[in-house]
């Protein structure tokens, strides 16, 4: 029987893909008006911002015991007392309730779903090489994404800009001019791409930065960072979304940026099965999977042709739809693949 590694959140989030690809259905409509707050934007009341000085507002902290720290199962790789490098995180979507615009600091389910889900699968992969660092923040709810007003929007630069005074109180007060490594997925993937156009490119932190892992976001590389080449490469980004063959698509991605996590090119080609060094789900005793998945940046999309692993089921987000693991399935590549560019970075 297959591992889910998804919360009550997930399988929302399910139906919002499903609905997306469907969405001139009258069950998408309804669907909609499900997660929709029945507030604007303007006429909600935020909650307080967050106190980044307050360890309860991170979500992890290098010095603290959290899910960031696992390693999967049978090793020891957490290296964050002795890291020689940071890795600020910007945790996906996993608020998904109609009650408000942006997630109240305080709300138990979704706080639970970044720390029990999002932690272990995404921000861990980080460990051996950084200090982890992820805050919490007022992220845009669900409904953002699909708004054609001016509510959506108005959320998501919200929760932005916690993002951003969360960045430069871990620059200001953490990072004590260390190198970095800024990485996020999905809504924490968007937020990345913004902080490197509007605080990285072409400031002196750019200097300091390794590498860039806005993850699970389709953009085009305008934020004047330079795509990564090959493994080693430093001060550049990645990025991909993987997608099985002939999945529906939502937009043309085909100019968007894609990197490939097995072989770290960006030319188109394939990385097989063989190359995989370990697929990774902590819901699924934190075992090592080697060959779970195959990888191919095919038209700005990564293309994933096969799942060889019950472990992850490859309908959990929409047929043929993998954003929840953009992570798990190349876990071992992705963790050997930061440890190199910091090496790389800090021995040029």
């Amino acid at each position: 029987m297959k591992v889910f590694a998804i919360t009550t959140g997930s399988v929302i989030a399910l139906l919002f893909v499903w609905g997306f690809i469907y969405r001139d259905t009258v069950e998408f409509e309804v669907f909609k008006m499900m997660i929709k707050p029945s507030h604007s934007f303007a006429e909600q009341t935020h909650s307080t911002p967050p106190d980044y000085s307050n360890a309860e507002h991170w979500a992890s902290l290098p010095h603290s015991k959290d899910n960031a720290d696992k390693s999967p199962a049978g090793l020891d790789l957490d290296n964050q007392a002795r890291a020689p490098a940071d890795v600020f995180f910007i945790h996906p979507t996993t608020y998904y309730s109609s009650d408000n615009w942006n997630q109240p600091l305080d709300d138990a389910d979704a706080n639970t779903f970044t720390d029990d889900q999002v932690l272990p699968n995404q921000a861990s992969v980080f460990n051996s090489c950084c200090k982890i660092y992820a805050p919490r923040y007022r992220q845009a709810t669900l409904y953002s994404f699909l708004d054609e007003g001016e509510d959506g929007p108005a959320a998501l630069a919200l929760a932005y800009e916690d993002v951003k005074t969360a960045f430069n109180y871990f620059i200001k007060h953490y990072n004590n001019k260390r190198p970095f490594i800024l990485a996020g997925h999905s809504q924490g993937g968007k937020h990345a791409d913004t902080l490197l156009t509007e605080l990285i490119s072409g400031t002196d932190l750019q200097d300091r930065m390794i590498a860039a892992y806005p993850i699970g976001h389709f953009y085009e590389a305008s934020n004047g960072i330079p795509v990564c080449n090959y493994p080693g490469d430093t001060g550049c980004q990645v990025t991909w979304n993987s997608m099985a063959p002939n999945t529906p698509r939502t937009h043309d991605a085909s100019n968007d940026l894609c990197v490939n996590p097995i072989n770290w090119l960006s030319d188109g080609t394939r990385a097989g099965f063989e190359e995989n060094i370990g697929a990774v789900s902590f819901a699924a005793a934190s075992l090592v999977e080697p060959g779970t998945a195959d990888a191919q940046c095919i038209n700005g999309e990564l293309i994933v042709t096969e799942v060889r692993s019950d472990n992850f089921d490859g309908g959990t987000f929409g047929a043929g739809n993998y954003h929840i693991y953009d992570f798990s399935f190349f876990h071992m590549n992705i963790r050997a693949n930061a440890e190199q560019r910091v090496q790389s970075f800090l021995n040029p």
